[in-house]
Order: structure tokens, then sequence, then C-alpha cells
């Protein structure tokens, strides 16, 4: 029971270590170590940001030779391969002379999956796995579904009024909420690897995509155009030569060919995706996010966007922002486009349900 007590402890402190690198660490995960020797912390690291130094790499330097004979507490199982930026972790791990360590979750990544710690048994460590695992699998909730599904997780953001209303017949939207749901929506840009949006969005608005008022900014999203037949304008806002280089346009083998040729000269990354039910595939899309590296997206707009995401089954959480006001009318724009499905057993169920409120609006968020 003391040892179970002490590595829960030592755990605790190795998952607040890995939370501090929150928002600049992907497409990696969040890593904290901690090494402990007779009874007491000699080194501690977590990862800050791709590219950098591993967690354990950074804690077993802090230690030198006071790791040997110790204990590594780690939240995610180390890596053994070489196929990215830095060295493997499990020989560092093993030339300390670390004796035993203790895991938090195996890592899913299917490069390490298991070998990490198959690697230190055959050396000789004793290796304990499953400490805290729950909460490391929260920490990095975005980073394991990439790496088991192949797709991003996925944030549908919405705002509407009372009545489920998102803009009114000539299709004026701004602003639905007042400015409190609306800086705590802007905040959620810098939680994410991309924002997507679509192109009857991109016309009606001419939004920018990035991360404004007032928030820190340790890097800008990725901005995702879906544009099934390229119609953007090359006027549009996130073309402009100060965004382009971070926006990519997924469209379809409708597109023409003239434009994508001008647009590829241009420097405008355009991704040319299979069709699905006349749209690009929302699949197929989030499947070349991942291979980049996208661990979480957040839709933002607009209804038929939000509709094919959630008829695709790719959207994971919820976030709905309403307006305590009443548009009214069959001919005002509802929150989710698309065909309503024929009976009710076919809607789309929401769990975990929370509600809070945001100045005069309120936020409901879910998961689906």
């Amino acid at each position: 029971m003391k040892t179970a007590a002490t590595d829960i402890r030592y755990m605790t402190r190795a998952l607040r270590l890995a939370a501090r690198g929150r928002e600049r660490t992907s497409p990696n995960p969040m890593v904290g170590a901690v090494v402990v020797c007779r009874g007491r912390v000699v080194g501690e690291g977590f990862h800050l940001r791709a590219g950098s130094p591993h967690a354990e790499v950074l804690a077993l330097q802090a230690a030198g030779p006071q790791a040997r004979g110790g204990t590594l507490y780690l939240t995610l199982e180390p890596c053994s391969h070489t196929r990215k930026r830095t060295p493997p972790c499990v020989p560092a791990i093993l030339a300390s002379g670390i004796r035993r360590v203790v895991v938090a979750m195996r890592d899913p990544n299917p490069q390490v999956n298991g070998e990490g710690i198959r690697k230190l048994k055959r050396a000789g460590l004793s290796v304990s796995v499953g400490c805290l695992e729950q909460q490391a699998e929260q920490l990095n909730d975005s980073y394991t579904h990439r790496m088991r599904t192949g797709r991003p997780m996925v944030v549908l953001k919405m705002a509407m009024t009372l009545d489920g209303k998102t803009a009114t017949s000539s299709g004026e939207s701004q602003w639905i909420t007042g400015p409190a749901a609306r800086r705590h929506a802007h905040q959620l840009r810098t939680q994410v690897d991309a924002i997507m949006v679509g192109i009857n969005t991109v016309l009606t608005d001419d939004p920018q995509l990035t991360i404004r008022l007032g928030h820190p900014i340790t890097r800008q999203p990725l901005r995702v155009i879906m544009d099934s037949s390229l119609r953007i304008p090359t006027t549009a806002r996130v073309l402009s030569p100060r965004l382009r280089r971070g926006t990519l346009i997924a469209t379809t083998r409708h597109a023409p060919r003239a434009r994508l040729a001008r647009f590829r000269r241009q420097g405008i990354s355009v991704l040319v995706l299979p069709m699905e039910k006349g749209r690009v595939s929302l699949r197929a899309c989030l499947a070349q996010l991942a291979r980049r590296g996208v661990n979480r997206l957040l839709i933002e707009g607009g209804s038929e966007l939000a509709a094919s995401a959630l008829q695709a089954g790719v959207v994971n959480r919820l976030r709905l922002y309403i307006a305590p006001r009443l548009l009214g009318g069959t001919d005002a724009r509802g929150v989710i486009g698309g065909v309503c499905p024929s009976r009710l057993a076919h809607a789309f169920a929401l769990s975990s349900l929370s509600v809070k409120k945001i100045g005069p609006d309120l936020l409901i968020e879910g998961m689906l």
C-alpha cells in the first residue's frame, strides 16, 4: 500500500508537469517525468514543444548521477524508435542507471505501442504500467484519439438564438452572441491545431480564422477551407500573403483545372480529395489532417458543414453558444443544415452535458 500511495504521489507530480506543455507540444503528446532516489526528487522535466528534448531526457539530465538506482515516473511510455527529430529515450533511461520505471499509460503510436516497455523489461528494469492511467489518457485525449482512429478529435462550435437560428433570412449572423461569449469562443482557437469552415462561411463572412482578441499566441492554427468547386476568391483574407502559407483548401475533381494550377503557382496549398454526397469527403480530409499531425480540429461553420460532420459521425465534442433572443420565421437559417431525419430515434444524442452562463448567453457542452 505504501508503494502504491508513493507512486500516485509522484505520478500526480509528473502529470502536473506534463500539463505545463499544454497548447505547445502538438503534434506530440504532453509528457512529464520525475526521477526519485531514496525518497527524494532528484530530477524532473516536461516536454515543452515538438522538436525539443523529451521529458524523461530532461529529468535524467537534471538528476545526473543521482538517478542511479532510482525510480523514473513517466506519464507516457518512453519511445524507442528513431523515426523522429529527437533521439529515442529508452537508451537514455538504460544508460542512467535507473532501476525502476513507473508508466501511467502505453503510447498508442504504432511506432511505440508497448515496444519501449518491452525493451526496458528485457534490459532487466522493473516496469509498472497503469498508475493514474485514466488521468494520463484524459490529458492527451486528442493525441490518443488521432493515434487510435487515424483522424483528429473534432470539436464542433456553433452559436444560435434560443429558437435554434444561426442567421436571419438575409444571412446576417454577426453577432448572435454577446462580446463575453465571443471572447470565450475565440479562446478555443488557442487549444486546437486546425480550424475548418465551409466555403459559404468564407463567401459570407470573409473570416481570418486566426487567434486574436488579446489571447497569448504560441502558434496559429492551420486554416482549412472545404470548397468542393474551388470557388474561394483570391481576395479572401485567408489567402492574403500574410495568411496563405497556413491555409489549406480541400477541394474535389470538380475544381477547374486552370484555377487549381493558378492557386498552386501562387503557393496556395490545395488538396484534391474524393467526393461524398456531392461534397469533399470529410473522412478523407480528416485522414489527411491526421497525417499532417493535427490532433484537434475545430469546426466553426457553417450549418451545412456542421450537418455533414454530424452525419459522417466524426464529431466528438459539441460547444453550443445560445443567445437569449428569438428570431422566429421558417426562412431564418437553422444552426444545423442538411435534411432532417424522419424519426426522432435518429437524432444525434449528447452525453456528459454541462451548462455555463457567459455574460447574458449560455454555453452548452457535450460529447457525441
